[in-house]
């Protein structure tokens, strides 16, 4: 590599080809003309001579400069130039190369890894070795370090690996980093910077700017925060960003556990705000399929909010209470207004809630168990997975010891403030156990109780013990039962035994106690430690959790800030994951502001790189062709090559060759080009997807689909045609037709998909198929009849009794008859369930429609439909003797 100013050479070695220019100007003058043929001519030879010495033709001098030309260009193309898109670096020392590598540059990774890459090609350049420091805490746990002093070369190698990390920079620990530096003096210093503010930049940019050579700060887009919405009753996340004077528009994705996007919310910061909130409006049973939010179009741990048990909205059924009475005497009224925001809440007989399979949490205020088949039902759904949280009280006390669904067992009467097992003051409530659900809540100084329900002293009552009174009677115990709780509070569920309800403790308190409910999600009893299952990356990637990663205190959580060893993820058992984010860790950020005498410089404004290679090979190939335009010229030969081109083919026979060269060198499925560019998109990705599925499930490996236009490409090397009609869709030519014709005849299969569902399901006659007809009326369609049960496609791969698609309803139309000359395959499959949408993915191959009505078990019954189709499209009827298996089999029974 060699620099000359800002102009750097990859292969200096080929310059030396320019000496050599005179030369070939030499030899290209000398060249004799072409000789000519002529008849001899004997003695007229001699007539007319000329004895006077004439000059020896040469080649015109224009010609010779462009050959010239020509072979500069060539010469320079080789010798690889390009204009640095750095300026160089600045003095004669070393490069110290400071890098922000938390969280918030994960936004902009891309454009900092780039500008990286150039600030350490400048210094490879300049023969400048370079330092290298990573502010945020490395993987390991260890502390910040400083890089070795090395080529510079060698620093872009590793620089090419480095990935920003899901947590805070740590700038304390870069400046003491900064205490092993092997050089007093620097040539230059760059620090990027991520944009957000830290106690320790003054002292760390002082520290820069005494090493000399200058300080330059680039900084891009700070990334963007994804909190928890403050709206308890309904999903609403908040994204905080910067202060800002300028208005900006943000959207958030919805995603399931397999990235499915289930929502898509839309927002907008005003001028002047750092935060604003989305809220999503879905129906319960989609709400919690919820795992993921995420911002749309920015990869980060900051931008990405893991959603657990806790963020499920439950259904809770309350039993006990009388609306009749004065609300604030009601039983249940401070109960319900706790549970109001997180759950959809029933009011009923405990006969009726026992009866109901849909309710998580199941909550009776001082309501003995009611005798006979009702009792049996109660324990049931408890069995199944349901919490049943009972409230103490006077009914409660008198029929406890006949009561199977307690946790612990009661002794009679009850203690109460002035009775026989009196107290002189109101009990305060201990410090919840590290064991306990309640673990890590505060417990505010004026909760008081007055009186209880006493439970009988046992080996097991300690370890069902969730929260006490400051004497160490329980004042909340709890037992499993099957995959449910049985929980019992030792007061009344109003403000008749003490002022627990009235605190916001007891809003939290029952909270968690509804997010332990099993039903149908898998969720259990967290308490104390909670070990690491699937942590984040800096880009919002979820991992394995790694052995640095250490337990998290379920107490501690809120407290926690996300580390080496705590990495935002999900934590705890696979039957109850608790999920630690970022965003809620952290305080709102604040801007950063350049010190004095500082270079600022923000991604991007740096001048861009100019390779010089293609210009200069474009400009050696046209002169190329002018050379060789101008000797067919002084040839006389021009004609000629006109004849020779015109005989090749102009581009559209040259495209379609380039076509068959692609399409015919692996198998692959197409679809039938339609116009609209969104659906032609949506069809390639469906086709990708069900590509995709075949390869995972069979040995049948597609290539990447491809979109095919009949009217200039050739059909002939794809097994299946995917042909989505869409209102106001023109015939085909009748070039196309012809070639759509001959591709049924020789065995191929068209999919035609209306993708409405049901509208082709009134018979050949409907409206719908005459739609069809009038767009293919130059295609050679057989008769068509409804797909029987027994029909090759229903087995070819998969035993199927449906064909949905995204839609379930139409009915599949094949040809009436065996086809002889395509081995019984029908050339035509026409439906309307809107089969590309079900199989489309993106490209993280996560689903991008939502299937209904049968959700995500649909989706594989269509996934199912196109494989049998391929398969179908590939082998024929090999499979249709299965039809008559039965008498097969009854033959053989002779």
């Amino acid at each position: 590599m060699m620099v000359i100013g800002g102009l750097t050479f990859a292969a200096p070695w080929a310059l030396a080809l320019l000496a050599g220019l005179p030369l070939l100007w030499r030899l290209l003058r000398v060249t004799p003309p072409r000789p000519r043929k002529v008849s001899f001519p004997a003695l007229s030879l001699l007539l007319g001579l000329d004895t006077a010495r004439r000059q020896a033709e040469a080649t015109p001098f224009w010609l010779l400069a462009l050959r010239l030309a020509l072979a500069a260009a060539l010469i320079l193309a080789a010798a690889g130039p390009s204009l640095a898109p750095h300026s160089p670096i600045r003095g004669d020392g070393p490069l110290l190369l400071l890098v922000d590598d938390g969280w918030a540059a994960a936004r902009d990774w891309d454009r900092r890894r780039e500008h990286l890459d150039q600030v350490l090609a400048a210094a490879e350049r300049s023969g400048r070795p370079v330092v290298t420091l990573a502010t945020a805490p490395p993987a390991d746990g260890g502390p910040v370090a400083l890089g070795r002093l090395m080529p510079a070369a060698d620093s872009r190698a590793l620089a090419a690996g480095l990935e920003p990390r899901p947590w805070p920079t740590d700038r304390a620990g870069a400046l003491k980093a900064l205490d092993s530096l092997p050089f007093d003096r620097a040539g230059q210093v760059v620090w990027l910077n991520d944009g957000l503010a830290d106690p320790a930049d003054g002292a760390l940019s002082r520290r820069l700017q005494g090493l000399g050579g200058g300080l330059e700060i680039v900084t891009g887009r700070s990334g963007r925060l994804l909190l928890p919405g403050t709206q308890a009753e309904r999903l609403a996340p908040v994204i905080r960003r910067l202060p800002s004077d300028e208005a900006e528009p943000v959207d958030i994705l919805a995603l399931d556990a397999k990235g499915t996007v289930l929502a898509r919310g839309e927002g907008r910061f005003e001028a002047g705000r750092a935060t604003t909130d989305i809220p999503l409006d879905l129906p319960t049973q989609l709400r919690n399929r919820l795992t993921r939010l995420e911002i749309e179009g920015e990869r980060s741990a900051g931008a990405t909010l893991l959603l657990d048990e806790g963020s499920r909205r439950r259904s809770a059924g309350l039993a006990g209470g009388d609306p009749a009475s004065a609300p604030l005497l009601d039983r249940l009224y401070y109960v319900e207004r706790a549970l109001a925001p997180h759950a959809e809440l029933k009011r009923g007989e405990v006969a009726e809630l026992a009866a109901d399979p849909a309710l998580d949490v199941i909550v009776l205020a001082d309501v003995p168990l009611p005798p006979g088949p009702n009792a049996a039902r109660l324990a049931a759904r408890v069995e199944q997975g349901a919490v049943l949280l009972r409230f103490a009280g006077p009914l409660l006390v008198q029929s406890a010891t006949d009561d199977p669904l307690l946790p612990v067992r009661l002794l009679s009467g009850g203690r109460t403030l002035g009775g026989v097992l009196s107290w002189t003051t109101p009990m305060r409530l201990a410090p919840f156990p590290e064991a306990s659900p309640f673990h890590g809540l505060v417990i505010p100084d004026d909760v008081e109780i007055r009186s209880q329900v006493l439970a009988e002293p046992g080996l097991e009552l300690s370890s069902r013990t969730w929260a006490s009174l400051a004497d160490g009677t329980p004042l909340v115990t709890a037992h499993r039962r099957g995959k449910g709780l049985v929980v019992l509070i030792h007061t009344s569920a109003n403000a008749e035994w003490g002022n627990l309800a009235l605190s916001g403790l007891f809003v939290d308190m029952l909270r968690r106690m509804t997010a332990l409910s099993q039903r149908g999600s898998g969720a259990t009893v967290q308490a104390g430690k909670l070990a690491p299952a699937e942590v984040l990356d800096g880009l919002g990637r979820a991992h394995p959790a790694a052995g640095i990663n250490q337990p998290l205190d379920q107490g501690a959580l809120a407290a926690t800030l996300p580390q080496p060893r705590h990495p935002p993820g999900l934590y705890g058992p696979a039957e109850g994951r608790v999920a630690f984010n970022l965003g809620p860790a952290l305080a709102p950020p604040e801007r950063f502001v350049p010190p004095p005498g500082a270079t600022g410089t923000r991604l991007g404004e740096s001048r861009p790189g100019l390779d010089f290679r293609p210009p200069l090979a474009l400009a050696a190939l046209l002169l190329a062709l002018i050379d060789m335009a101008a000797t067919f010229t002084l040839r006389g030969l021009l004609w000629r090559a006109a004849l020779v081109a015109v005989a090749l083919g102009g581009p559209s026979e040259t495209r379609a060759a380039s076509f068959a060269l692609e399409a015919g060198l692996a198998t692959r499925l197409a679809c039938i080009a339609t116009k609209d560019s969104a659906l032609d998109r949506l069809c390639l990705a469906g086709l990708r997807g069900l590509s995709a599925r075949l390869a995972e499930r069979s040995t049948a490996e597609m290539a990447e689909p491809m979109l095919v236009d009949p009217d200039r490409d050739p059909v002939v090397f794809f097994p299946l045609l995917y042909w989505r009609i869409t209102p106001g869709q023109q015939p085909p030519s009748e070039q196309a037709a012809e070639k759509l014709n001959a591709y049924m005849a020789k065995g191929g299969v068209i999919l035609f998909d209306t993708g409405d569902e049901g509208n082709a399901g009134a018979g050949p006659d409907a409206a719908e198929l005459e739609r069809l007809r009038r767009l293919v009326a130059g295609l050679a369609l057989p008769p068509l009849v409804p797909m029987g049960p027994d029909h090759v496609l229903t087995r070819s791969f998969y035993l199927l009794k449906g064909v949905p698609g995204r839609w379930d309803g139409a009915t599949l139309w094949v040809s009436q008859g065996a086809e002889a000359g395509n081995d019984g395959v029908s050339p035509v499959v026409l439906g309307g369930n809107d089969w590309m949408a079900a199989w489309a993915v993106d490209e993280r191959g996560r689903p991008t429609h939502a299937v209904v009505p049968g959700g995500e078990r649909q989706r594989e019954y269509a996934y199912r439909f196109g494989i049998n189709l391929v398969m179908y499209a590939l082998t024929g009827n090999y499979k249709a003797d299965q039809v008559h298996l039965p008498a097969i089999m009854d033959r053989l029974k002779r």
